[in-house]
């Protein structure tokens, strides 16, 4: 099982301070297993939001030691800016990651929560996933009245703290505190001041809507349910909330939003809707910023939707999709956008280990003639087939974009498409070979010294050479799966690029053929004699298949050369 390793991303009323929010930094640094991986301070807001990752104990704990120095050294009496907020840790939500649940997650959170009263003298509100209550759940209803109404609102007993003091604390107010699914912070840029009209553009992207009022009037009375509260007219985009304001160091007013699921609403979609409100209403979005980070896999989506939009191929890097969705939604308006920074994924990657496929092609070469076995045969099959299956998508690109085959450009894409997610998987088994042989390597030096540890090390080093033999089978089942592009490239792509369809078959099949002599020294090791014989049938069969496949594909070639 892989680590458990949570988020979590404090947000301290505090962004205009260096020392401050430096001090909360050091803090959240002190801890042994904790990385923080981004300061994002804002001031307007007058907010900054702090995001690390670790192993849940020690990510906990540095949100404690965090939320002391902030208690201690901001003093809500004194604050003011213009994001919503009622208190010096004003929210501190717990997100999972890798290899924990949700449910446990909730759990860690009641931990943290029940610590930050007990130890930092906070009082605490439980949450979204952890919440007590169901009318609890909703942050901006926890906060409802912010700083200004908190006092009143702790006098009643339906708003009874779930730790903590139960009275207010002028200096340190209140923190909400819970377990969330990944929430992308998002702001886009108008080219006004107006906060009313910035208000108007988020009233119409929000899930939640405007109010309604009688006749349909601004100025209408507003209408009202049978319990008295105002009735809503929902917005256009689900699982966003959003506000407007101004922010004067930017000199321009914003919709600021929180997209809660970006699987419902992804940010390119919020994007548009709130380009398509604000030229509705005279006015027009200039560019975006991100607050915090963002998961990878959607600035790879929002780079395919506008690459779409021009009718342009989608199979292409993940670095060049990330520069057409940055520039596309001008994420570099108010200074440069690093994604090593600012991408979820990037910015947890130990850039203290060097992998096989980060290294250049004279370091890998070289890395391979050296005495380490890290890139033996299986790495080497899977990064030729990774170069295969990137020839078929380079055929398919140069198709796309042809002159004369315009009405094309979606076949060639969706082609691009599939060759891409081909060489991407190849390539992360270029390491996930090493792995397997390094894994085997862990088992052999196991101690042997009684019996107990005797069997306690062939066991580890039977499950290990399955492992070793798994790798190399995806490599020849991936491989396979390539050639099917490279050969319908052959048939239908560039006549141009036929040349380059030949080496990727060729390529293809080495990796099939050389993946194929991995799994079969391998499995002369393992005692599950049922486990090789279907092993062994596979590869095989995938040969096979290789063989003909690469037949065919030359013919093709030949004929067009």
């Amino acid at each position: 099982m892989p680590t458990p390793i949570i988020e979590c991303v404090p947000n301290f009323s505090e962004g205009r301070d260096q020392t401050v929010i430096r001090a909360i930094a050091a803090a959240v640094e002190s801890v042994d297993g904790v990385r923080l991986l981004d300061v994002d301070p804002g001031k307007a807001t007058n907010r900054t939001v702090y995001t690390f990752i670790g192993e849940p104990e020690a990510v906990v704990e540095a949100a404690v030691r965090a939320a002391q120095v902030g208690s201690d050294l901001i003093d809500m009496r004194r604050h003011h800016g213009e994001h919503p907020r009622f208190g010096a840790l004003d929210v501190c939500p717990l997100v999972p990651i890798r290899g924990i649940t949700m449910a446990e997650t909730v759990d860690w959170a009641r931990i943290l929560a029940k610590r930050l009263g007990q130890e930092t003298g906070l009082t605490v509100y439980l949450y979204e996933h952890a919440s007590s209550q169901e009318y609890r759940k909703n942050l901006a209803d926890i906060r409802a009245g912010e700083y200004e109404g908190l006092e009143e609102k702790l006098s009643r007993p339906d708003w009874k703290p779930d730790f903590g003091p139960t009275t207010f604390n002028a200096k340190s107010g209140a923190t909400a505190c819970g377990a969330r699914d990944i929430l992308v912070a998002y702001n886009v840029n108008l080219n006004t001041t107006s906060t009313r009209r910035a208000n108007a553009v988020a009233f119409d992207v929000r899930e939640r809507g405007r109010v309604k009022r009688v006749g349909g009037t601004l100025t209408g009375e507003v209408l009202r349910d049978k319990s008295g509260e105002p009735v809503y007219e929902p917005g256009a985009l689900r699982s966003v909330k959003a506000i407007g304001w101004f922010i004067e160091e930017y000199g321009v007013a914003q919709v600021s939003m929180n997209l809660t699921n970006i699987n419902e609403t992804p940010v390119h979609v919020a994007f548009d809707a709130c380009c398509d409100s604000a030229q509705a209403r005279g006015m027009r979005v200039t560019g975006s910023e991100l607050v915090g980070l963002i998961p990878l896999a959607s600035l790879i989506d929002a780079g395919r939707y506008f690459l779409h939009k021009q009718q342009r191929s989608s199979g292409v890097a993940d670095s060049e999709l990330i520069k057409i969705a940055v520039k596309s939604m001008g994420l570099d308006e108010f200074g440069r956008f690093d994604p090593q920074q600012k991408v979820i994924e990037y910015a947890m990657c130990d850039s203290s280990t060097k992998r096989l496929v980060d290294m250049s092609v004279t370091e890998f070469v070289e890395e391979t003639a050296s005495e380490s076995a890290a890139s033996g045969v299986g790495s080497i099959s899977a990064t030729m087939g990774a170069m295969g299956a990137a020839l078929a998508t380079m055929v398919a690109n140069l198709s796309s974009h042809k002159r004369g085959w315009d009405e094309r450009w979606k076949e060639f894409s969706d082609w691009a498409d599939r060759g891409k997610a081909l060489h991407d998987r190849l390539l992360a088994l270029i390491d996930e070979d090493t792995d397997a042989f390094n894994g085997l390597m862990a088992a052999f030096g196991m101690p042997k010294g009684t019996d107990e540890e005797k069997a306690a090390r062939s066991a580890a080093i039977q499950a290990a050479t399955k492992g070793a033999i798994e790798v190399p089978l995806q490599v020849m089942r991936v491989s396979l799966e390539a050639m099917g592009v490279v050969k319908a490239m052959a048939e239908t792509g560039n006549p141009n690029s036929a040349s380059d369809a030949g080496v990727g078959a060729l390529a293809c099949r080495s990796a099939v053929l050389g993946a194929g002599m991995n799994v079969a020294i391998n499995c002369s090791g393992l005692k599950d004699k049922m486990f090789v014989e279907k092993a062994l049938a596979e590869a095989d069969e995938i040969k096979a298949l290789a063989q003909e496949l690469e037949a065919e594909i030359l013919s093709i070639v030949s004929e067009k050369m």
